[in-house]
């Protein structure tokens, strides 16, 4: 397979879900080798950042990239749809310190990307093949734990375990291709317990966030009026946020990939652990 990117530029514009304030994207074509990466158009001089795992400087509710000083957060989303459409050379400018939440999956970003022609480039694209299995856990137990495989695919088993019934213990366990992922994983939206978002605008956050880009729970209540849109959406957001997460990789991972209650910390600690021994892969 040959390396691609994006035939033309392509604008995507909504708001930052903590600061409340528009926040435009323009995604550009790029030259090989390229990468995924960022910079910011409301600073002056930004430095160009890539979406790449050490790069990464808060893993706190969403993965932030930063350098220089200068932060964007919020990428996980984009980052999954980039990968589920095989993107691999992409400029991308935005005009805020938060990517767009949109309705807080990453359906909106699928959707006004699947149709913007791809096109091949000159170069090999590189894949990241294990020779063993890499895990992280943490203290709790919540871990993540990449396998080799020989499918050619993705293949992720995520659990969760939650208190309340609404939610409770919820699995996906499944290859991520295009059909899965657009039918089960891009439509699920980013979930929380109602206490978490008072006790953040009690500090100033999520000055954007409503019922309109998340999914809130309150006890053994749901809060949207919709429900929710597809089963299991809570731990098919944790697959989505693990899928762009594992591109920060800078690579195309083949793996089987189990996760237990892991979450972006969990992810970028298992990049950082993969890269620190060479013998753990190779690049094909």
């Amino acid at each position: 397979m040959k390396q691609t990117t994006l035939e033309k530029s392509v604008t995507i514009s909504g708001i930052g879900l903590h600061s409340g304030l528009a926040s435009v994207l323009t995604l550009k074509p790029a030259p090989v080798n390229t990468g995924i990466v960022f910079f910011r158009s409301d600073i002056e001089n930004s430095p160009i950042i890539k979406a790449t795992y050490n790069n990464v400087v808060d893993t706190r509710n969403c993965t932030c990239l930063g350098k220089d000083g200068v932060l964007l957060s919020t990428i996980e989303h984009l980052m999954a749809t980039l990968y589920i459409l095989e993107i691999d050379n992409v400029i991308i400018e935005c005009s805020n310190p938060e990517l767009p939440i949109l309705d807080g999956s990453a359906e909106m970003f699928l959707h006004q990307l699947k149709d913007i022609k791809v096109v091949e480039q000159s170069e090999k694209r590189k894949i990241l093949k294990l020779f063993k299995p890499v895990k992280f856990e943490d203290d709790k137990g919540n871990y993540v734990e990449l396998s080799p495989n020989t499918t050619g695919y993705l293949r992720v088993c995520f659990d969760i375990e939650f208190a309340s019934k609404i939610v409770g213990h919820q699995n996906f366990n499944d290859i991520i291709n295009f059909e899965i992922f657009e039918e089960k994983i891009a439509p699920c939206r980013t979930f929380c317990e109602k206490y978490q978002i008072d006790y953040l605008k009690s500090i100033g956050l999520i000055k954007g966030g409503s019922l309109e880009n998340a999914v809130v729970l309150d006890g053994e209540t749901i809060l949207n009026p919709e429900g929710f849109k597809v089963e299991n959406e809570c731990v098919n957001h944790k697959v989505l946020d693990l899928i762009g997460d594992m591109y920060t990789s800078g690579y195309r991972i083949q793996a089987d990939i189990k996760a237990y209650r892991s979450g972006h910390f969990h992810n970028n600690e298992i990049l950082k652990k993969l890269f620190a021994d060479s013998s753990n892969f190779e690049i094909l």
